[in-house]
């Protein structure tokens, strides 16, 4: 039988959208812009998810430039890829405000073997996207940020939550990150394709670190809470 990282390796080396995006939209993919977040995700997902045990699934909306879109790995900026994980990439430094708090709920719950033990963390877009604004510059865009995007996006991303499922992610209970669009389009699909006998939502780490930072350490205890029900309920 394959390893559940043998499976992840295969997906994020095989991850290509093939669509017409609306203008000054382009695809962020760092598995085919940046050999070296191949490589160190692939490591990531060695260490820690060489085995075949099942996981609780979650989905948070799609990559961003400082976390994802450099390591390959959800939530997971270079300073906690070091920090927590134990990997480095070379000569690049990056700070993604929603890695904190991922990964200080991380700490809470036990730490990254025990989280990574029972969890896998990925998106509804597993690829990201950036948008070029009025000062030449790229700034992160989220797949539901335009319905053009949302209507060419669905399928790749039925797609892409069908082989979460294959890799070994229970179906009883879904994750999400977000408790607005992201829960709304994530239901939407389920209500099509039923991958999950229930969506539990739960507020974003980007939401809480950027309104509601003085109350992480609450947020940190519900993400346990609601994390915790779930295993202890297999």
């Amino acid at each position: 039988m394959s390893l559940f990282a043998d499976k992840i390796i295969s997906f994020n080396k095989s991850l290509k959208l093939d669509v017409d995006l609306p203008c000054n939209i382009r695809v962020m993919n760092p598995f085919q812009e940046n050999a070296e977040a191949l490589q160190v995700s692939s490591a990531f997902y060695k260490k820690f998810y060489s085995d075949t045990q099942k996981r609780k699934l979650i989905l948070a909306i799609n990559p961003g430039r400082y976390g994802a879109g450099v390591t390959g790995i959800p939530f997971t900026d270079t300073k906690r890829l070091e920090e927590k994980c134990g990997l480095t990439i070379q000569d690049v430094s990056t700070h993604e405000p929603s890695s904190v708090f991922v990964y200080r709920m991380i700490d809470a719950w036990g730490g990254v073997d025990k989280f990574y033990g029972s969890f896998f963390i990925n998106s509804i877009c597993p690829l990201g996207f950036v948008r070029t604004n009025n000062h030449g510059r790229e700034v992160n865009y989220n797949y539901y940020d335009s319905n053009e995007l949302l209507e060419k996006i669905l399928p790749f991303a039925a797609w892409a939550i069908e082989e979460y499922i294959n890799m070994g992610c229970y179906t009883e209970t879904c994750f999400c990150m977000g408790t607005g669009k992201n829960y709304k389009i994530l239901k939407l699909i389920n209500d099509q394709h039923r991958f999950f006998k229930k969506i539990v939502p739960i507020e974003h780490p980007r939401y809480v670190i950027q309104y509601k930072s003085g109350q992480m350490s609450g947020y940190i205890d519900k993400y346990v809470t609601l994390l915790g029900s779930s295993v202890r309920g297999l």
